[in-house]
């Protein structure tokens, strides 16, 4: 009978792969001009996420969701990926859609049915009759071959994912942001496309403080001594990254040490020295300090502005809805240059990730004010600015959903908004980190074939 779906119509390639490497989905043996309806659940932390899409069957009876659209469902651009980013909590499912064990693949059922008596209207037959074909697709995120290794040493808690290839390696220390924790599922990621990546705690951490509050720089020191000394990176330092307060981070480590820090990208971060904002020890609240060096904390932008009337990190609306607190903190000016990091003490290759839409706190103006402040100060080493018009503040690993765009941070408990479309955002995240690995590489090989360290700023 006519619109009968084949046995094994339904096509995942690859079926089993790393989460980053896109997926191809289509269907064959459809009734010409019916309707295809594509389910994807995806087996999560705290239960499934899912979505769907319906395409229409083209004179062939085939769907390719590479290249069309579908005409109804959770996503409607031209993207099989879409499946996977449009996803969204099934009833009952709890927690985030970021992996915390990287040893456990993720795991997607692939179903799609035929919807019945659809198909050619102006052909004198039933159209298509019910029947549906499934494929199971692994997204594993620590590849064969990579070493996952605990580090507890000298007050350090991490964990090291290292490619299982021979000599000096591309390095990386992945920094967390605010949520804190260990973020092994970027690094693990990293280790895929064979560079070295060292996951960093610096509190959320077993062994370590519950807030961001009076973190010591020397911390990250010992980090970065320990990477040179320990594990051979090539280009004899590490590449330092993270996302939002690890953004912030990455840069003022590269102020700070810029004699142990080979390259600096940041991903949605700030330009100075924040309070601890909604990640504080409560005892000190929003306005505390964050950071401390030589055991005194860093001036920063919330220590008394006399700009700021209001802060967004207690649940409550701000005055007018124009009203932004990280513009209004520049207002005082003394303030601002004292918390600004000092960027232009860096010599070596940056690359800022940011978001047009980050709703956060302003990551884009944030990435413009250091590359600029990069170029003024006669910066000779690579300038990258990634900044992506429709999204926010939640770029993160490709091909994750980006549905969770509000959210309630799990540290302080106060909601707030990421900013950026679903789209917007899966497409960063994609975009981000091939661009990001490709960086990295470059920036090793480069430091390697030179011969010796990427030239330091003046004066250090």
């Amino acid at each position: 009978m006519s619109g009968v779906l084949r046995s094994r119509s339904l096509d995942v390639t690859p079926e089993v792969g790393p989460l980053s490497e896109r997926r191809t989905i289509s269907v064959s043996g459809a009734a010409p001009g019916s309707l295809v309806t594509v389910r994807a659940v995806t087996r999560r932390d705290g239960g499934d996420w899912a979505a769907q899409a319906t395409f229409l069957a083209d004179r062939d009876g085939s769907v390719d969701a590479s290249t069309q659209a579908p005409v109804s469902g959770d996503y409607r651009v031209v993207d099989a990926m879409g499946l996977f980013w449009s996803q969204r909590r099934e009833p009952g499912t709890t927690g985030s859609a970021e992996p915390s064990d990287v040893d456990a693949p993720l795991r997607t059922t692939v179903t799609a049915w035929s919807e019945p008596g659809t198909g050619h209207l102006d052909v004198d037959d039933e159209g298509a009759v019910a029947s549906q074909d499934s494929v199971e697709v692994v997204q594993w995120l620590r590849g064969e071959g990579v070493s996952r290794t605990e580090i507890r040493h000298d007050g350090l808690v991490g964990t090291l994912f290292r490619p299982a290839l021979p000599g000096s390696l591309p390095t990386v220390i992945v920094l967390n942001g605010s949520g804190g924790g260990i973020n092994e599922a970027r690094a693990a990621q990293y280790a895929s496309r064979g560079i070295q990546a060292f996951a960093l705690g610096y509190f959320r951490a077993p062994g370590l403080s519950d807030h961001i509050s009076r973190t010591p720089l020397e911390y990250f020191e010992r980090a970065l001594r320990y990477v040179a000394t320990t594990l051979d990176p090539a280009g004899g330092r590490a590449v330092v990254s993270g996302q939002s307060r690890g953004g912030e981070l990455s840069l003022l480590l590269a102020a700070t040490y810029p004699e142990l820090v080979l390259a600096s990208v940041p991903f949605v971060p700030g330009a100075f020295v924040f309070g601890a904002q909604g990640a504080a020890d409560p005892t000190e609240g929003w306005s505390g300090p964050t950071w401390t060096l030589g055991g005194e904390p860093l001036e920063h932008l919330w220590n008394g502005n006399s700009g700021v009337t209001w802060q967004p990190w207690n649940d409550e609306p701000p005055p007018t809805r124009h009203r932004d607190v990280y513009i209004d903190g520049l207002h005082d000016r003394r303030l601002a240059r004292a918390s600004r990091i000092p960027i232009e003490n860096f010599a070596g290759p940056v690359l800022c990730v940011s978001g047009l839409d980050d709703r956060a706190w302003p990551s884009s103006m944030a990435s413009r004010i250091v590359l600029d402040t990069l170029e003024r100060h006669g910066h000779s080493a690579e300038r990258l600015h990634l900044d992506y018009e429709d999204a926010g503040h939640g770029i993160a690993l490709p091909h994750l959903p980006s549905t969770d765009i509000e959210r309630t941070h799990p540290v302080s408990g106060v909601h707030y908004s990421n900013g950026g479309t679903p789209r917007g955002i899966a497409a960063a995240s994609a975009d981000s980190f091939e661009q990001v690995c490709a960086f990295i590489h470059r920036t090793a090989v480069q430091a390697s074939a030179d011969g010796r360290d990427i030239p330091r700023a003046e004066g250090r």
